[in-house]
């Protein structure tokens, strides 16, 4: 008597892959991500609505997790732009390397306190743009206090920083280090986010 095959197992979608591995990540080093879930699309566009999307060439972005944030960047970054993530965890490296199989994206197994020699390294000028979700707020103040001063001193004459937090408690950091500081809210995302806009 012959046993029928059993039927393959569905394959995951990219996304679920995605989402699944972001959960696994929160709960592995939830004040590394501070959520559970992406960030939203309502607030990768209000994030990204301050890039200066023709003139910019090189786009770094900390903390890129399984990359909801970078895929945008890199639809609508101009074709000789570079974006350079940097990325302090392994899954997140290795599913960003296989996933955006992208010439302009530069994945940098690394901290964003050493975004300055990380461009230095790669061969590129100051960063036009610096975006980030890191939980700046939840971070030693001696590592804030050093990222927050090299990404400054990593910017362009006219670049800028732009990062979202779910607290306000590291602006006073931001308008010490920056001095231009602007802010924004988005309330549909999980948790509801608060933008800082900031230039040297």
């Amino acid at each position: 008597m012959t046993v029928p095959d059993r039927p393959a197992a569905p394959a995951r979608s990219p996304e679920r892959a995605q989402l699944s591995l972001f959960a696994r990540n929160f709960f592995k080093h939830p004040r590394m991500l501070g959520s559970i879930i992406p960030s939203s699309s309502f607030l990768v566009r209000r994030l990204l609505s301050r890039v200066d999307w023709e003139g910019a060439r090189v786009i770094v972005e900390y903390g890129p997790g399984v990359g909801t944030i970078t895929r945008e960047i890199l639809r609508r970054m101009h074709p000789e732009a570079t974006l350079v993530v940097l990325e302090t965890n392994d899954d997140f490296v290795d599913f960003l390397e296989r996933a955006l199989p992208d010439p302009r994206l530069q994945v940098v197994k690394g901290s964003a306190e050493a975004v300055q020699a990380e461009l230095q390294r790669l061969g590129l000028p100051a960063a036009d743009h610096v975006l980030a979700g890191i939980p700046f707020s939840t971070m030693p103040a001696a590592l804030r206090e050093r990222i927050l001063t090299d990404t400054q001193a990593a910017l362009s004459a006219q670049g800028s920083l732009l990062i979202y937090q779910f607290s306000s408690r590291v602006r006073s950091d931001l308008q010490r280090v920056f001095g231009q500081v602007e802010s924004d809210f988005e309330p549909f995302n999980i948790l509801p986010a608060r933008l800082f806009y900031c230039r040297r």
